[in-house]
């Protein structure tokens, strides 16, 4: 069970953020360059890696390197497990 909770915590932090939250929502639409991915955004791209970063250390979103460009996707699963906890606290 800690190892199911820690997961959890590492979800929650990453969705507390509204950009992180804002790249969850664009990548339901499908798979994106970080470049694309940072574009609404108004920060430096180093900080938007840091976002990513955190949302792939959640499970939230993987990705993988094709040539010189990194590519993002949602990882559903995890947000089921989030969805899962949300769903047994209504029921109380």
């Amino acid at each position: 069970m800690p190892a199911q909770q820690s997961k959890l915590n590492h979800v929650f932090h990453a969705l507390s953020d509204p950009t992180r939250r804002a790249v969850v929502a664009r990548l339901k639409l499908g798979p994106a360059a970080v470049s694309e991915l940072a574009m609404p955004f108004d920060m430096a791209l180093p900080s938007f890696i840091q976002h990513m970063g955190v949302l792939e250390k959640s499970g939230l979103v993987s990705s993988k390197k094709q040539g010189r460009i990194r590519i993002y996707e949602l990882t559903p699963t995890t947000l089921e497990v989030a969805g899962g906890w949300i769903t047994q606290q209504q029921k109380m």
